[in-house]
């Protein structure tokens, strides 16, 4: 593999659950050195279960994992010893928790002045700052879930996509200070949120509530600004959604169907003659969608050109062949236990660079001999510190 953009680059990832290990996964695969920071006893997210069992396999492909007891001094003096040899520090711990433990930005940045440090959290400064906060908070609190939901039925998207924009925009930053420090020498410290995280995807909807002057349906009860742009069932009992966003998808969509008599009628010929028609057209093409099976409407949509997609679900993505033959493919990765699979690459086309797996996500421990070396260990203090409890 050629060198990628953040090689040289060494991160602290002092994280847990999904927003800290998103930023790292991301900086990871695009080459830094990660260094996921656990207790001697592992992650705790390594242990959920539940929905909360593909965190840890998912977020840790390309990263190093040490394990020290951080709440003792001689785990204190390891993390003293790396933090001036790192580049980015990132923590999304609870309010406080990094201060407690003598990691925070202004003690870190004594120790190397131009580390950039990253705390992510469940809010910025504000009168909000010190709330705990969790995902699904800030998409009931944000608006998400109340735009996702039926109406009166606030619902959470289906996956933890607040961690993991706030997680991106945290990324965004520290490439950001990177640059930056290219010309002042210095670090920076950045901070990256859920709740304006989620406030800024509601932005679109802000917008359309002050031109508008009224209150914003959820997406369920909205008006849709095409005719047909839903989900329609199969003969073979599927489902297929199909958007014809254009009178030249209408056209094409027609001719692929065989619907001749529809593109007769006038009154069909543009989008707001079909939305007034809607109550009569829109049976009609159920009709003709219920008499076809989910092959053969993907068949014809893709020979009119229009936007479809079958209703994928998440067992499907394995044998997807875009994810397993395009520019950005699965990658093999083998998972505690032994277990062989393929999980998502980064979704992102750069000149040449492949962003593929250098390492499987790491047992606990996995590289703490290394990474204590490195700093300056030598074997037998290693030893000693391990026998303690005090590094696995």
């Amino acid at each position: 593999m050629s060198e990628l953009p953040l090689s040289g680059i060494r991160v602290l990832e002092f994280t847990h659950a999904v927003m800290g290990p998103t930023v790292g996964l991301l900086l990871a695969d695009l080459g830094a050195e990660v260094i996921h920071i656990e207790p001697p006893e592992g992650d705790a997210t390594r242990y959920l279960k539940g929905m909360g069992t593909g965190y840890f396999p998912f977020y840790s492909r390309n990263k190093k994992s040490l394990a020290v007891d951080l709440k003792s001094v001689e785990g204190k003096d390891v993390i003293a010893r790396l933090v001036p040899t790192a580049d980015v520090m990132l923590e999304n711990f609870a309010p406080g928790t990094m201060e407690r433990l003598g990691l925070g930005y202004e003690a870190a940045q004594k120790l190397n002045p131009a580390l950039i440090h990253l705390s992510l959290k469940g809010f910025l400064k504000g009168p909000y700052e010190h709330r705990t906060a969790l995902d699904e908070v800030a998409q009931m609190m944000g608006g998400l879930a109340y735009m996702t939901g039926p109406v009166g039925m606030p619902l959470r998207a289906g996956t933890s996509i607040i961690d993991i924009g706030g997680g991106m925009f945290g990324v965004l930053g520290i490439l950001v200070a990177l640059y930056e420090r290219k010309t002042t020498g210095l670090g920076k410290s950045i901070k990256a949120s859920l709740f304006e995280t989620t406030a800024f995807f509601m932005g679109q909807h802000m917008a359309y509530s002050a031109v508008s002057g009224e209150p914003v349906p959820p997406m369920t009860a909205r008006v849709s600004a095409w005719a047909i742009y839903r989900t329609f069932k199969t003969q073979d009992d599927s489902m297929v959604f199909v958007g014809v966003t254009s009178d030249k998808h209408w056209l094409r969509f027609c001719e692929a169907f065989g619907r001749q008599a529809w593109l007769d009628d006038k009154s069909l010929a543009t989008n707001n003659g079909r939305i007034d028609e809607c109550e009569r057209l829109l049976p009609m093409i159920e009709q003709l969608m219920a008499g076809l099976t989910k092959a053969q409407i993907i068949a014809g949509c893709e020979t009119a050109g229009i936007p479809f997609a079958p209703i994928a679900r998440t067992e499907d993505l394995f044998e997807d062949p875009q994810l397993n033959h395009g520019e950005a493919p699965l990658l093999p990765t083998t998972l505690s236990g032994g277990i062989k699979t393929k999980l998502p690459g980064m979704p992102l086309a750069y000149g040449d660079t492949k962003f593929g797996i250098r390492n499987d996500p790491p047992s606990v421990g996995a590289n703490t001999d290394e990474i204590l070396r490195d700093v300056g260990l030598s074997a037998d203090e290693i030893a000693k510190l391990r026998a303690d409890g005090k590094v696995a």
